[in-house]
């Protein structure tokens, strides 16, 4: 794994970028992208990585891991009812996608469109870099969202209400976005800029960047396997195939120098533990659903000890399903396991944007699928997956252990014992990613079906949220642009390559 670390004159001036560039008002800046600020792209890229960063590990983490059962809530917290009745409304979530706009696309198109006034400087190797960093989150927010600003987003004060492009337009473009950024990263100018470490996630080095662009790639042509668009996706992995970068090789992390101390902590452990090392409310009312230590237990799974704490009150692995209704009895925040310690590592722990684990994975399926040929076998990706998780969870004896638990004759663990190999795949992606990225585990469940049992909230009608809503802010500032909506499009609203 590459960790970046910056110095403190390198956190002070991400700060000053943070003041310089960002805003508060969504979608309604007053400043033109072709009139430079005081900023730079040496200044602005490593705040946009940062958000990406701040989000990526909170947030979206978070709403991932309660809507695929990984988590629930003690019965002695009244936090969390949200996903006890999928009672989503059009302020749950909201920051997702206004984020996205207002500090990351914001600033990342300033990145993208900046030009050294002397003309001494090429800022390629930026415009790479934010080209690939949009299509990360463009492909994101399509898969929560739908229909999203594209075409007219970004424009700044040139218009501060974008239509709505299609969805599957926007997956599309974004997909030529990454196989253009892919190739300028791979053929850049003698003199184009290099980031160093104001690249916080890979230091600059392009041929990472070339490998991250790919692999996104890859993420959105396996979504849409449903749409029986094979010529398509065949054409877009010759493509990949073709610059000969490949896929990427570790985790991909941000890190400009996390510490403990106040707003410089790793977002993922922020959102859990105090810079004095106490617990937030957050870690006291977050505790493992009962179905996922039920079920890693009954594979025998290495990982749990590292995804999960034993309850301070038995010293055993418990957890609670997620309901208002628990009896106060045997299932307080005492009585269940917390987030274990194969997450929550330091305070300078490395901020992960996509895992090695989760890019095997999205390569096993594709394989299997028959979209990659001539490689290694499914199989082989499928277990190098499996070992990478135990690797990013720091099991003992992490590569030995792993061999021997996936070669357990059980179905979905062990490749050979596994009638339905996609099924197999998910149900070890989800895995991998509890904790992580496990919005995409959401994205998967609402694309495949699995992993399949995942109980569902008694509270709740017994459907599934497929999507998010526009956010309330959205409606009011833009509602001759955004599509009509009502509460239960949550549910019945499924993505396009559904």
């Amino acid at each position: 794994m590459k960790t970046i670390k910056i110095n403190k004159s390198i956190l002070l001036l991400l700060s000053v970028a943070i003041l310089t560039v960002s805003c508060n008002d969504f979608l309604d800046v007053n400043e033109n992208p072709n009139s430079p600020s005081i900023s730079t792209p040496s200044l602005t890229l490593p705040v946009a990585q940062q958000e990406m960063a701040q989000l990526n590990g909170t947030d979206m983490t978070y709403l991932g891991n309660m809507l695929v059962v990984n988590w629930a809530t003690p019965s002695n917290w009244s936090a969390n009812s949200l996903f006890a009745r999928y009672s989503f409304t059009a302020t749950s979530y909201d920051d997702i996608f206004e984020r996205s706009y207002v500090y990351m696309f914001k600033n990342l198109t300033y990145v993208e469109n900046y030009t050294d006034p002397t003309g001494a400087a090429d800022y390629s190797t930026y415009k790479a870099i934010s080209q690939i960093m949009k299509g990360y989150q463009y492909q994101l927010l399509v898969d929560l969202y739908g229909d999203i600003p594209f075409t007219e987003a970004n424009l700044r004060g040139e218009n501060t209400t974008p239509k709505y492009d299609d969805a599957a337009t926007v997956y599309k473009s974004v997909i030529d976005s990454l196989t253009s950024a892919a190739n300028l990263a791979l053929n850049l100018p003698d003199n184009a800029e290099d980031p160093g470490t104001q690249d916080i996630i890979l230091g600059g080095h392009m041929d990472e960047w070339a490998q991250f662009a790919n692999t996104i790639k890859l993420r959105m042509l396996v979504r849409l396997s449903n749409t029986n668009d094979d010529a398509y996706i065949a054409s877009q992995i010759a493509s990949i195939d073709a610059n000969g970068a490949g896929y990427i090789t570790a985790d991909i992390s941000a890190n400009p120098g996390y510490t403990a101390s106040a707003e410089k902590q790793s977002p993922f452990y922020d959102y859990f533990i105090a810079e004095s090392g106490t617990q937030q409310d957050r870690n006291d009312f977050t505790v493992a659903s009962k179905h996922t230590i039920e079920y890693l237990t009954s594979i025998n799974d290495d990982r749990l000890s590292r995804l999960y704490l034993p309850a301070a009150a038995s010293g055993n692995f418990k957890g609670a399903e997620q309901s208002t209704v628990l009896p106060g009895t045997g299932f307080t925040n005492l009585d269940l396991s917390h987030v274990g310690p194969g997450l929550l590592k330091s305070a300078e722990q490395d901020q992960v944007i996509m895992s090695l684990a989760e890019a095997l994975f999205i390569q096993a399926e594709a394989t299997e699928r028959g979209y990659i040929t001539g490689g290694d076998s499914a199989q082989d990706l499928y277990e190098a997956a499996i070992a990478a998780s135990y690797e990013f969870l720091e099991v003992p004896d992490a590569s030995t252990a792993a061999a021997a638990y996936y070669a357990q004759p059980i179905a979905n663990v062990s490749w050979a014992s596994s009638p339905n190999k996609i099924e197999a795949i998910m149900t070890q992606k989800w895995i991998a990613l509890n904790g992580t990225s496990s919005i995409e585990s959401w994205i998967d469940l609402t694309r495949t079906g699995f992993p399949a049992g995942l109980p569902i909230p008694a509270e709740s009608d017994g459907v599934r949220p497929v999507r998010l809503l526009y956010p309330a802010s959205e409606v009011s500032r833009n509602s001759d642009n955004v599509p009509s909506q009502t509460a239960n499009d949550i549910f019945t609203q499924n993505p396009f390559w559904k």
